[in-house]
């Protein structure tokens, strides 16, 4: 094996090596300071991200295949983000959890690092910093919970929150019913059952060549996930040995083959802001375009709530990630290796489907083209998605009255006011909602729909907003408007009645007003007094050097790498 970099601090007789070596020691043998590659486990668990809870376990697991192959394991607690618990949103901080872990794996004598993560914003902000600072790196996913019942019927989390509590306001299912399920949506530790966010990234992170060829979706409590943890422990030291950094194994043809799972998977339309932002870190130049030219004629594969009936656990045993990617395999990019060195492809080789009801094979599959639809327009200029396994066939063409709401407070306050002057064709729109706007960009696109219409038995509308939706919400949605109505995007000039059309077919969004009239509206003032004006701190950085949903959502100064290199001693 080559130097290590942690030869840098321990090896020499002088001072610095001294203190390096003395203040490590505490029980190590002599021989962890003789070039044994020393390896940080970037550990997210916390109890106040109930998802990765349990991630101290899998970092046990990890700690015995290190020292199996010969590296000294190291605990590295970092930022953890809980998707449920954290306000005003947890993506207000995946790009600090992402800045603070490239600088600790920096500033510390590691030589690679193994990534805990499983909740929504902790895979993201692992793997943007793993880009960023570029030494051997491998992600163990922590795996979905199992999957509970209510009333004898399976409960997808998140999914079926948003569900029940529309049928609630819709006065079909009593309030004492909705609460009495809430001790059996959460059946056992892990992320979200659904193909939510966390599932969609742990996924992903896979089909990138981040993760140990068939770790992720093994459901949390399985210990088939601690043997792959002790498994991606010895590879992490064979990664070190054959200097297999991020820069070498994340390419274009990674990002090509995660474009295609997630069409595949049905996954979250979370996962466009986080790829775009990991591209970012990376130098490769990933577009909104990339995702509709690579993914829209891509079929839906996997029967998954919240665009089918199964859950994460039915997925583990239908067979997986890689059974569906064998269905898709001559759209990868043959090329593209993973962890192991080797071309991901061959990871898929011997995949089969167990249960064809939950992994479709490609002559029958859920819908024929599922990828996420990009939509231009002049509401946006600059791109915004939407998720058309997710929306409603018959609302994919519309026409209507927008119905404007300036902020989430707005929002709250009318929605349910028999008052509102709203009908089923009507188009509810959400603005000050993007990353500046909030800040943060929250889940807050997937708008409850206007009590009065439930009650009329409407189950879905059009909606557009600046912000995002979670993984696990369903619905005829358009978001990531960009630019976004806080950095002086069109949405911020639109006026309750005036009409929009919606055409995801031919890829547009747009409101029907005279283009000069429209140009030279002013802003609405009750927006702009609802934007988010923070006057120090990490929220007042984010705003002023944010990107937009297009780019990633990435600050400014974070995009690109600074390797891990590190030019001064400490002492």
């Amino acid at each position: 094996m080559p130097e290590t970099r942690s030869s840098q601090w321990y090896s020499g007789q002088d001072r610095n090596a001294y203190i390096h070596r003395a203040w490590m020691r505490r029980g190590l043998p002599n021989s962890a300071f003789e070039g044994r590659p020393q390896i940080a486990i970037a550990n997210t668990a916390s109890d106040l991200t109930p998802c990765n809870s349990h991630l101290g376990e899998v970092a046990e697991h990890v700690k015995q295949g290190i020292w199996e192959a010969g590296g000294v394991p190291l605990n590295l607690p970092v930022v953890s983000l809980g998707e449920t618990q954290m306000r005003p949103t947890a993506m207000l901080w995946r790009n600090m959890a992402a800045m603070a872990t490239e600088e600790m794996l920096r500033a510390n004598p590691i030589d690679g690092v193994v990534l805990l993560g499983g909740c929504d914003k902790t895979i993201p902000a692992l793997l943007m910093a793993a880009a960023s600072v570029d030494l051997p790196a491998v992600l163990v996913p922590g795996g979905p919970m199992l999957t509970g019942t209510f009333r004898g019927t399976p409960l997808g989390c998140g999914t079926d929150v948003w569900r029940l509590s529309e049928e609630v306001r819709a006065g079909t299912l009593s309030e004492a019913a909705f609460l009495d399920s809430e001790s059996s949506m959460i059946r056992s530790r892990g992320h979200c059952n659904t193909m939510g966010t966390a599932s969609t990234m742990a996924l992903l992170a896979e089909a990138l060549g981040a993760v140990l060829p068939g770790t992720a979706g093994i459901p949390a409590p399985d210990s088939r996930l601690l043997a792959r943890s002790h498994q991606t422990g010895r590879l992490i030291v064979e990664m070190i040995s054959a200097d297999r950094r991020p820069s070498r194994i994340l390419r274009a043809g990674s990002f090509h083959n995660a474009i295609v799972a997630l069409a595949a998977i049905g996954g979250s339309t979370n996962a466009v802001v986080h790829l775009l932002a990991i591209a970012g870190r990376l130098g490769i130049p990933l577009t909104l375009a990339d995702f509709d030219r690579i993914g829209a004629d891509v079929p839906l594969l996997v029967n998954l709530q919240p665009a089918g009936k199964y859950l994460m656990e039915d997925l583990h045993r239908a067979g997986g990630l890689a059974a569906v990617l064998r269905e898709v395999v001559d759209l990868l990019d043959p090329d593209a290796i993973d962890v192991t060195g080797r071309p991901f492809v061959e990871s898929l080789a011997d995949a089969r489907i167990w249960d064809p009801d939950v992994v479709r094979t490609r002559d029958v599959p859920m819908r024929p083209n599922a990828g996420i639809a990009v939509l231009y327009g002049n509401l946006a200029p600059s791109g915004a998605i939407i998720k058309p396994a997710a929306a409603s066939a018959h609302l994919l063409r519309h026409r209507g009255r927008a119905v404007i709401f300036d902020s989430v407070e707005d929002l709250h306050a009318r929605i349910d006011s028999p008052d509102l002057d709203v009908d089923a064709d009507s188009v509810l729109v959400l603005r000050g909602c993007g990353p500046r706007g909030y800040p943060g960009m929250p889940e807050v696109a997937n708008m409850p729909l206007p009590t009065k219409l439930l009650r009329q038995g409407v189950r879905d509308m059009v909606r557009i907003c600046d912000g995002r939706m979670s993984g696990t919400a369903y619905g005829t949605v358009v978001l990531h408007v960009s630019p976004e109505a806080a950095a002086g995007g069109p949405l911020g000039r639109l006026r309750t009645g005036d009409w929009i059309t919606l055409d995801v077919p031919d890829r547009r969004v747009s409101v029907d007003v005279p283009q000069q009239e429209f140009d030279t509206r002013p802003p609405s003032p009750a927006l702009v007094g609802a934007l988010a004006r923070p006057s120090r701190g990490w929220e007042k950085l984010y705003v002023d050097t944010v990107l937009g949903a297009e780019v990633g959502a990435d600050l400014d100064f974070l995009v690109g790498s600074s390797g891990d290199r590190v030019s001064r001693e400490s002492h």
